[in-house]
C-alpha cells in the first residue's frame, strides 16, 4: 500500500459534536446501521459457524478414524459431509470477509460509514434465518441434503423434504451476498476520502472492490442452477433428467460457472489481508503495489473461462480439455506474481514476528503448496487418476483452510486491538499459531498420499491399506478443532480488557484507520480527511 496516505489532521477525524454513542441493549444489534456494529455481527456469525461446521468435520473424521462402520450410518455420513461444506463456504469463511469489509473499507477510504446502511443491516440479518432453514432439515423425514456441497442431480433429487429448504437457503445466503457486494461497490466508488485516487486505496480494499464484482456476477448463476433443480423436482421440467431430453451435466457447468469464481471470493480479501500485513511488520511499503492489484483483477477475469476443470471426467471434447488445461495453468502467474512480491516485501524488511505476521507467513507457504496441487490438478491427463479422490479434498483444503481461515485468523489478530482497544495476550496467540499450523498439516497432508494411492472421497468405509494415514489425519483434525476454542478465549479475554492499544497498534502500520483512536469512535470521519 503505498505509504504516503495519511490524514492531513488526525484530531479531526471525527467532530466531538457528533460523537454520540450507540444505543444499549439488544434493540442497538437488531436495527443497527453502523458499519462497525454490522462488522462485528457478522463477525460473531461467522466464528460460531465455524464451530458449527467444525463439529461436523470433527464427526467426519471421528467415523474415518479406523476402517469399518463405528459409529455413523453411511446416509448420515454424506449429509455431514455436504452440511459441513456449506456452513463452511456460506457461513463461515464468506461472512467473515464480509465483517472484515464492513468494518475496515469505510474506516480505510475515510468514508463515515457504508453507502446503504439498512441495506447493510438487511444484508446480515438475512443470514442466521438462512442457516436456522437449512440447520433444520437435519430434523427432518430423509434428513439433510447428502448430495455433496455441489448438488449433483440426479443424486439431490433424490432428498426427501429438504431439497426446496435447502434451496430456499441458497436464495436467501445470494441475496445477502449481493447486497453486501452493491453496498461495497458504492461505498468504495462514491465515499473515498479527498485525494484517495484508485491506486492510492489500500490493497484490500482493491482485493474487496473486485470480489464483490465477483459476487454480483457468480451468485445470480448458482440461483439459477437451483431454481432449475428445484422446478426439475416439483414442476416435471427436464433440465437436468436424462429420461426427459435433458442431461445432468448440464447443472455441472452451470454449477462450476459459479463454482469457480466462488473459489476466488473465498480467497482475494485474503490476498488483500495478506498485503496490509506483510508490509507492516516488515517495515517497508508493499512490493509492486500496481502489479498486485493487476493480477488481482487477472485472477478475478480468469477465474470465469477455467470452470470445467472441475470436470474433466464427464467426457468432454479434447478441444475443450485443453482450453481449460492451459487456462488454468494461466491462472498460476498472476497468483505467482503475488507470492513473489510478498516475498520481496519481506526480503531485508526489518521484520518482526507478532502473531498477525506468523499467520501470513503460514499463508504464504501453505497456499502455495495448495497452488502447486492445483496445478497437478489442472493436468487432464493426470485428474483422471486424482479425480473425486482424497487428492482433491488435500488440494482445497490448503486453499480454504491454510489459505482463507488463515488470513482470517491473521486479520482478526492484526486489527482486534484497533476494534477493542485492548491488546491480545500475545503469548496465547503464538500458542494458537503454532497449534493450528502443525495440526492443520498432521490433519491434511496425509491426504495427499490417500488419494494418490487410490482413496475415493465422500465415503464413511474404506480398505484396510488406507488406514495408518486416515489415523493420523483424524489426530491432526481433532488437534485442530480443539486448538480453535484456544482462539475463541483469546477474543473473549480482549474485548473484556487487557493492555491499552496504541493509535498506531503496530509500529509501522500505514492507512487513514491507524490514525483514529483504538478503539474508534462510533461515528468516524464525520469531517472527511485528506488523503496527500
Amino acid at each position: 500500500m503505498s505509504s504516503d496516505i495519511t490524514a492531513n489532521d488526525s484530531p479531526h477525524a471525527h467532530d466531538e459534536h457528533h460523537d454520540h454513542g450507540p444505543p444499549s441493549g439488544l434493540m442497538r444489534w437488531v436495527f443497527t446501521t453502523n458499519h462497525k456494529d454490522i462488522g462485528t455481527l457478522y463477525l460473531l456469525f461467522s466464528l460460531i459457524m465455524l464451530l458449527v461446521g467444525g463439529a461436523l468435520a470433527m464427526g467426519i473424521r471421528l467415523e474415518l478414524f479406523e476402517p469399518g462402520l463405528q459409529f455413523i450410518n453411511p446416509d448420515f455420513f454424506n449429509q455431514l459431509t455436504t452440511m459441513h461444506a456449506l456452513i463452511m463456504v456460506f457461513g463461515a469463511i464468506m461472512p467473515a470477509f464480509v465483517g472484515f469489509a464492513n468494518w475496515q473499507v469505510p474506516l480505510m477510504v475515510g468514508a463515515p460509514d457504508m453507502a446503504l446502511p439498512r441495506m447493510n443491516n438487511w444484508s446480515f440479518w438475512i443470514l442466521p434465518f438462512a442457516f436456522a432453514l437449512l440447520g433444520s432439515t437435519f430434523f427432518m423425514e430423509g434428513g439433510a441434503p447428502a448430495a455433496g456441497w455441489t448438488m449433483y442431480p440426479p443424486l439431490v433429487l433424490q432428498g426427501a423434504g429438504n431439497v426446496p429448504f435447502m434451496i430456499f437457503a441458497i436464495h436467501m445466503l445470494g441475496m445477502s451476498s449481493i447486497m453486501g457486494a452493491i453496498n461495497i461497490i458504492v461505498t468504495i466508488v462514491n465515499m473515498r476520502a479527498p485525494g484517495m485516487t484508485l491506486l492510492k486505496m489500500p490493497l484490500f480494499v482493491w482485493t474487496w472492490f473486485i470480489t464483490a464484482f465477483l459476487l454480483v456476477a457468480a451468485m445470480p448463476v448458482f440461483a439459477g442452477a437451483v431454481t432449475m433443480l428445484l422446478t426439475d423436482r416439483f414442476f416435471d421440467t427436464s433440465f437436468f433428467n436424462a429420461a426427459g431430453g435433458g442431461d445432468p451435466v448440464l447443472y455441472q457447468h452451470v454449477f462450476w460457472f459459479f463454482g469457480h469464481p466462488e473459489v476466488y471470493i473465498m480467497i482475494l480479501p485474503a490476498f488483500g489481508i495478506v498485503s496490509e500485513i506483510i508490509p507492516t511488520f516488515s517495515r517497508k511499503p508493499l512490493f509492486g503495489y500496481e502489479s498486485m492489484v493487476y493480477a488481482t483483477a487477472s485472477i478475478a477475469f480468469l477465474s470465469f473461462i477455467v470452470w470445467a476443470h472441475h470436470m474433466f471426467t464427464v467426457g468432454m471434447p479434447l478441444a475443450g480439455e485443453l482450453f481449460f488445461m492451459y487456462t488454468t495453468m494461466l491462472i498460476a502467474v498472476p497468483t505467482g506474481v503475488k507470492v513473489f512480491n510478498w516475498v520481496s516485501t519481506m526480503w531485508r524488511g526489518s521484520m518482526t514476528f507478532e502473531t498477525p505476521m506468523l499467520f501470513a507467513l503460514a499463508f504464504v507457504v501453505l497456499f502455495t503448496i495448495g497452488g502447486f496441487s492445483g496445478l497437478m490438478l489442472a493436468i487432464t491427463p493426470a485428474d483422471f487418476q486424482y479425480h473425486d479422490t482424497y487428492f482433491v479434498v488435500a488440494h482445497f483444503h490448503y486453499v480454504l483452510v491454510t489459505g482463507a481461515l488463515f488470513a482470517i485468523f491473521a486479520g482478526a489478530y492484526f486489527w482486534l486491538p484497533k476494534w477493542t482497544g485492548h491488546m491480545y495476550n500475545e503469548s496465547l496467540g503464538k500458542w494458537h499459531f503454532w497449534l493450528s499450523t502443525i495440526s492443520v498439516n498432521v490433519l491434511f497432508f496425509p491426504q495427499h498420499f490417500l488419494g494418490l494411492a487410490g482413496m475415493p472421497r465422500r465415503i464413511p468405509d474404506y480398505a484396510v491399506q488406507f488406514a495408518d494415514w486416515n489415523m493420523v489425519s483424524s489426530i491432526g483434525g481433532f488437534v485442530f478443532g480443539l486448538s480453535q476454542l484456544l482462539l475463541v478465549y483469546i477474543i473473549w479475554q480482549t474485548i473484556r480488557g487487557g493492555e491499552q492499544a496504541t493509535d498506531e497498534v503496530w509500529e509501522g502500520a500505514h492507512g487513514l484507520e491507524w490514525t483514529l483512536s483504538s478503539p474508534p469512535p462510533y461515528h468516524t470521519f464525520v469531517e472527511a480527511p485528506e488523503v496527500r
